[in-house]
């Protein structure tokens, strides 16, 4: 294909990921005030143990109520409208990798998507336990005003953090597969690896919730073995098929 008809491919499978999407933010739309009772069920727990005028969701502006419904729609429009836009992702770049190359395309989607949405379900479960405590710090002569666009960003980067934290592994056995580091390569940070994992729950989750960083950053640690166990293997298979291509040694000369 020709520059030019490569771009009109890519413009093809543009239009149709935008359209799959806006449908999708429709159907999002038609299901926010649900999803709205979600979000905001911490701060109604909140308000159920200090006072029911102790914590609210604060709208400031006129268009407060319409700014986060279409929030909310778009990132429910993108999930709702995955199969479509990855498919034409990956009709758009397919016909240029090879054999190999899609066989590891879509292994690595196979693992990551699974572990996205497993990391977004631990960050929903510690989500109300971070607002929890965090509002248990506020003296009781206060009083907690959240404001919207601030309390789903909190919420919509913690889900979105997390989810990627769980990914990071199928990262580390996509560079081992490439040769970028061998399996004994990653096995030897795991010191740095439990250090790193301890210090991002605790910046994830509050410092008085033990129970939710020791949780998130065990469960990061095991996906690092995990990672490091699957890369030493294909170390393994690798050795193995290069030791059957190397041609045999000759026999040695007899002397005397």
């Amino acid at each position: 294909m020709s520059l030019a008809q490569h771009l009109l491919e890519l413009r093809k499978r543009l239009v149709i990921a935008a359209a799959a999407l806006i449908v999708g933010m429709i159907v999002a739309a038609i299901i926010t005030n649900p999803i709205i009772d979600l979000l905001t069920e911490p701060i109604r727990m909140v308000a159920d143990n200090r006072g029911d005028d102790f914590a609210r969701l604060n709208f400031d502006t006129i268009t407060s109520g319409f700014d986060l419904r279409v929030r909310i729609a778009f990132a429910i429009g993108i999930i709702l409208s995955a199969p479509v836009w990855l498919w034409q992702i990956w009709a758009f770049v397919m016909p240029g990798l090879t054999r190999k190359e899609i066989r590891y395309t879509v292994g690595f989607m196979a693992a990551a998507i699974p572990l996205f949405f497993a990391g977004t379900f631990v960050g929903w479960y510690i989500m109300p336990h971070i607002i929890e405590v965090m509002a248990s710090l506020v003296p009781e002569q206060g009083s907690l005003f959240y404001k919207y666009d601030y309390y789903y960003d909190f919420i919509f980067k913690l889900l979105l953090v997390v989810g990627i934290s769980f990914v990071m592994p199928v990262f580390l056995v996509a560079l081992n597969l490439g040769g970028v580091i061998s399996g004994r390569g990653i096995l030897k940070g795991w010191r740095i690896a439990i250090l790193v994992a301890t210090i991002f729950a605790a910046v994830a989750t509050p410092a008085y919730e033990v129970t939710s960083m020791l949780l998130l950053a065990g469960i990061l640690v095991v996906l690092y073995f995990g990672a490091a166990g699957v890369s030493l293997l294909f170390d393994r298979r690798r050795s193995r098929r290069e030791a059957r291509l190397l041609p045999p040694d000759p026999p040695a000369e007899a002397t005397g």
